[in-house]
């Protein structure tokens, strides 16, 4: 078990309280004895000393390598609290690490996916952005604004002078630039944030097609039930699957028909919802009828195993026996790879950056259209402060507690 005293300066006091005096040398494991404030024996440990600034915080801390019982963890605690130790809040130590300049927001961020993360392409997803691609892309664009606005700031401070013309034809060149970066960045069909997220397919159809059927089985347990009688699914099911490294919810909803019932009319209501919402729709029918419907569907005949027409375009399955379950699951899986595609340029994976890009990309339209220098120079402005919300370099006290309350305890 790993655990970690409170970094703060009595760090090394806490942890010399706890091995009788004896601290190991920085940076190297070391066995000890560690003793309660009576002198009582608590534990044979591993011990690591890690004097700030080379620490994961930056300040002086230490870690505490413990046998895993509750027995033991809880004797530890008490005695870390005896001797001046507190527990540690939900992301505490990596809002240290921010605070102390060993990350930006973007990487601290990355820290709480990276725990989160449920997926292989979602742990890759929250590495590149630990590892720094997205803030180096946003510090990059700041870099620029700032040459943009020293340039501005020539022009209003020696309005006499006979600047060159290429120079402003040069700052508008490059503020063009820089808006169309920041717009073609936000045009990526939301790819990290479903990632990170999760996509949503919802399994739509008549009633008693077989998609309860067909979502137990894609889910490999019984989630739906499944009846012959028609209306059997009422409300919208949702379980999570994992398909081509990507978190999906499958939603099961009731079959759509015209319902003289209330209920049920409800429940075609929601489907109906659901499957515009969804980031996939799965448009199932029988064999012999297949569904017509929107062309960017995954459309699927079920039941081929009772007969029926598979036309061209439609995958023929059978919830039932399992025959083509596994060419529907292949296609389900490049359809999530495909809508989360992570090739390219590192993708915004918060709403929180999104919003502050839109702002810094209307600010330089803005900016562009500006008569005057001093207008343009604040419009710059606008764009830098929305740019450095992102990273946490500027005005982020306002968003500080909201990010880390999502942490878990301590980290």
């Amino acid at each position: 078990m790993r655990g970690s005293v409170a970094a703060a300066a009595a760090a090394g006091l806490v942890l010399r309280a706890l091995c009788a005096g004896r601290l190991p040398p920085p940076r190297r494991a070391a066995l000890r004895r560690l003793r309660d404030p009576a002198g009582g024996l608590l534990d044979h440990a591993l011990v690591l000393w890690l004097p700030g600034p080379g620490s994961y915080t930056g300040e002086d801390s230490g870690e505490l390598h413990l046998h895993g019982g509750r027995a033991v963890i809880e004797a530890v605690a008490a005695a870390l609290v005896a001797a001046g130790a507190r527990p540690a809040a939900p992301g505490e130590f990596t809002r240290r690490a921010f605070l102390n300049g060993r990350m930006d927001l973007v990487e601290a961020e990355a820290v709480a996916d990276l725990v989160a993360a449920e997926t292989e392409a979602q742990r890759r997803q929250a590495l590149r952005q630990l590892e720094g691609a997205l803030g180096d892309l946003y510090r990059g664009w700041s870099e620029r604004l700032l040459r943009l606005m020293a340039q501005e700031e020539a022009l209003i401070d020696f309005p006499d002078e006979d600047l060159p013309v290429e120079v402003a034809a040069a700052a508008a060149a490059e503020t063009v630039a820089l808006r169309a970066e920041i717009a073609a960045h936000l045009a990526d069909n939301r790819r990290g944030e479903r990632l990170r997220e999760g996509l949503v397919f919802a399994v739509t159809g008549a009633p008693n097609v077989g998609k309860s059927s067909l979502v137990n089985a894609l889910a490999e347990r019984d989630v739906a039930i499944v009846s012959p009688t028609p209306g059997t699914t009422r409300d919208a099911l949702e379980t999570r699957v994992v398909l081509g490294g990507v978190p999906v919810t499958l939603v099961d909803t009731a079959g759509l028909r015209e319902a003289a019932d209330p209920i049920e009319a409800e429940g075609v209501r929601r489907a109906l919802a659901r499957a515009v919402e969804a980031d996939l729709v799965i448009e199932v029918a029988e064999a012999g009828a297949p569904a017509v419907g929107r062309a960017e569907a995954v459309r699927v005949a079920n039941k081929i195993d009772l007969g029926g027409v598979v036309p061209a375009g439609v995958l023929g399955v059978s919830a039932a026996t399992g025959v083509g379950l596994a060419e529907l699951r292949d296609r389900l899986a490049a359809e999530a790879v495909r809508l989360t595609d992570a090739s390219g340029p590192p993708p915004l994976t918060r709403a929180r950056h999104r919003a502050a890009l839109i702002a810094a990309g209307e600010a330089l339209e803005r900016a562009l259209a500006a008569p005057l220098a001093e207008l343009r120079a604040e419009d710059l402005r606008r764009a830098l402060r929305a740019l450095g919300r992102i990273t946490g370099e500027v005005g982020v006290e306002d968003v500080l507690d909201r990010i880390f309350s999502q942490f878990c305890i301590g980290k």
